[in-house]
């Protein structure tokens, strides 16, 4: 018997809300081997993706000031979630991208952990020192967070490059966009949704996927 997931449309999560498409607009992944509907999804706009880079950059100020080990406290908060919600991951990698049960199971296990993993580098962002040619005086380089990533992850291991693209720029104290790929809709919005679970911080996550021949993605710095 085929997995199905819930018919429900899904919306774009900006600024941790959902939100929906310009215009409403929406598509509709489906099962590749049943050919049932898998997922109806909101279509993001051009105007959508920009929405989500200035919302992730209204929050980058706060999050990027947030000390290390409350940066970590957040992530393990979601690794946590992405694991107890394996059954709706698993259920939604089957039907959007004709995955088997282990397959899914595996990418489960191992974006948890990869989520764990980054949370133990927000201590390990240190600067260091340099040679001065002025007598006397310690030079030092600090890194600091860059501002907004972009992450782009595709379908064939879903949770796992969807939450590759987006740990380690968190634990570095970016923010993100993640571009959900078209092909599996649902299960990248899981990935936001363990972050609202967690109660990560607002407008810490958000999902914006893009319907199949969108011509452009975003001109925005």
């Amino acid at each position: 018997m085929l997995d199905t997931v819930s018919a429900a449309p899904l919306d774009l999560i900006i600024a941790s809300k959902p939100v929906k498409a310009e215009g409403g607009r929406t598509f509709t992944r489906l099962n590749p081997i049943s050919g049932q509907a898998a997922t109806t999804a909101a279509a993001a706009s051009v105007a959508d993706a920009i929405a989500a880079a200035d919302a992730a950059a209204a929050a980058f100020p706060a999050w990027s000031a947030l000390g290390p080990n409350a940066r970590r406290a957040v992530l393990l908060k979601v690794a946590d979630q992405l694991t107890a919600m394996a059954p709706e991951f698993i259920a939604a990698m089957k039907a959007e991208t004709g995955s088997t049960q282990a397959w899914a199971g595996f990418n489960c296990m191992l974006a948890a952990n990869m989520m764990r993993e980054a949370a133990s580098l927000t201590t390990l962002v240190a600067g260091e020192t340099i040679p001065s040619d002025k007598p006397g005086c310690v030079a030092l380089a600090v890194r600091q967070a860059a501002g907004v990533v972009l992450g782009i992850a595709p379908w064939n291991a879903p949770v796992i490059l969807g939450v590759r693209a987006i740990a380690t720029p968190l634990a570095c104290g970016n923010t993100v966009v993640l571009k959900a790929a078209e092909a599996c809709p649902r299960t990248h919005w899981l990935i936001a949704e363990a972050f609202n679970r967690a109660g990560a911080p607002k407008a810490l996550s958000r999902w914006s996927p893009m319907p199949p021949k969108t011509p452009r993605r975003s001109s925005a710095p």
